[in-house]
């Protein structure tokens, strides 16, 4: 069985067992998650698309950490006149283990 979600203004194709990585959720490690916002619900036999969302899915997983993502380096460089700035952003992400979808 699988699910599209919609979470931080992204969309995410889960599976049951499934890790996952997305923008940062309120909640603590091991805290339980509910999607409520759920595109599409697909298994073996048929395929459930929501307008926009499929009113009766959800997709239940559990926080495993809260961490950052890579830093991400902004230079700004003008040429003739000495001007250099260098910013540095980590992202804050949560990790979280899709359990089951409903």
């Amino acid at each position: 069985m699988q699910a599209v979600i919609e979470t931080g203004g992204k969309q995410y194709l889960v599976a049951p067992k499934e890790k996952l990585t997305i923008e940062k959720l309120a909640g603590k490690e091991g805290q339980s998650v509910t999607f409520d916002k759920v595109l599409l619900v697909s298994d073996e036999a048929n395929v459930q698309v929501g307008k926009p969302y499929v009113s009766a899915a959800k997709v239940v997983g559990k926080v495993l950490a809260q961490n950052k993502a890579d830093k991400l380096v902004v230079f700004k460089y003008r040429a003739k006149s000495r001007y250099r700035r260098k910013y540095g952003h980590r992202q804050q992400q949560t990790v979280v283990q899709i359990e089951n979808i409903e």
